[in-house]
């Protein structure tokens, strides 16, 4: 072969090396390219969560994530975000943004009178639509001027809070402002309404009582001291405390009212339920009979149950759930932190 064509051959070839070479490292590059945007693109997503979060906090703070990813849905939807509940949890808890909820409590039943105590009318009853059945309690509320109460009337079907009332004793007529309001907010005009309380003095005591009856209300009372008795009651007073703020000390009866009023509406028009579908209070109310009702009760017995079915060495979860105390369930139950039955 000529020398000049076995130069010409061997330049080319040089050539064409040189050029697979060089394309295949623009191809390389290229190819990293949509990786690091899918990088750049998944922080952003993760921002634009968090401050969302931030907004939702803000009227609920102690919102956990698998209500947060309920909140989310209409979200991550309009901003084409990708997000499960697994993954909202992963993020949150790497910015040590979960909640860990304590339990404190505070005995305001006096039940050493002789007054006389009505039955307990809820225990085997079958709560079948809103207005059927209304549990009352008092909690304790702390401001530097004092302990002041904060008497509730709550809805046992819908979980609404249908009356309140705030003040800086535990007289009766407290406890009768928060039913006129409950019997004023009710929607559908049933007769015989049963009234489950505690059996402190305020709800046995004449005075009360005969007011109840003139309001067509049914009267019914725990029989023993144990809160499970009133559970609905003992639960709501928990998420106002806990949830909006209400268990710290506050500056003022005028600021604890004030901010009574906010978590009351707040929680019957915003805070999903799990105990109601994943709906508000509001919404349940409205339904009249749409939902399926769980008893507080059954649950109890069913994480006992549960509890000892499904222990795994010894790794256990410490008050998994409110509703069960001492009892132990999976510490961590694909990533959640509380009971996957009731949370």
């Amino acid at each position: 072969m000529p020398d000049h064509l076995a130069n010409e051959i061997q330049r080319k070839k040089k050539s064409f090396q040189n050029k697979v070479v060089v394309s295949s490292v623009r191809d390389f590059k290229t190819s990293l390219l949509p990786t690091s945007n899918s990088f750049k693109k998944k922080d952003h997503d993760n921002q634009l969560v968090l401050e969302e979060v931030a907004r939702i906090r803000k009227l609920m703070p102690f919102a956990g994530t698998r209500k947060l990813i309920n909140y989310l849905k209409l979200f991550l939807t309009q901003n084409n975000i990708k997000m499960g509940r697994d993954a909202l949890f992963n993020l949150l808890r790497n910015r040590g943004l979960l909640i860990r909820k304590t339990k404190q409590f505070h005995i305001t039943t006096d039940s050493k009178h002789s007054f006389r105590k009505s039955p307990n009318l809820l225990e085997n009853l079958d709560i079948q639509h809103a207005e059927q059945a209304f549990v009352s309690d008092i909690t304790y509320i702390k401001t530097d001027q004092g302990h002041a109460y904060l008497a509730l009337v709550t809805d046992a079907y819908s979980k609404k809070i249908m009356g309140w009332s705030f003040d800086d004793n535990m007289k009766v007529s407290m406890v009768k402002q928060a039913l006129k309001m409950a019997h004023k907010n009710c929607r559908f005009n049933h007769k015989s309404i049963i009234h489950h309380s505690d059996r402190g003095k305020q709800y046995c005591c004449p005075d009360y009582t005969e007011f109840a009856n003139k309001l067509g209300f049914v009267m019914s009372t725990t029989q023993k001291s144990d809160p499970y008795e009133n559970a609905i009651a003992e639960r709501i007073n928990g998420i106002l405390k806990y949830e909006f703020g209400l268990r710290k000390t506050l500056a003022s009866v005028h600021l604890a009212r004030k901010m009574i009023k906010e978590a009351v509406d707040i929680y019957n028009n915003l805070r999903i339920h799990w105990s109601i579908g994943l709906t508000t209070p509001e919404n349940a109310h409205r339904q009249f009979n749409k939902h399926e009702y769980k008893s507080y009760k059954n649950m109890q017995l069913k994480v006992v149950l549960l509890a000892n079915a499904c222990e795994e060495g010894n790794r256990l979860c410490r008050g998994a759930t409110w509703i069960v105390p001492k009892t132990c369930m999976y510490q961590n139950y694909r990533g959640m932190q509380y009971c996957p039955v009731f949370r």
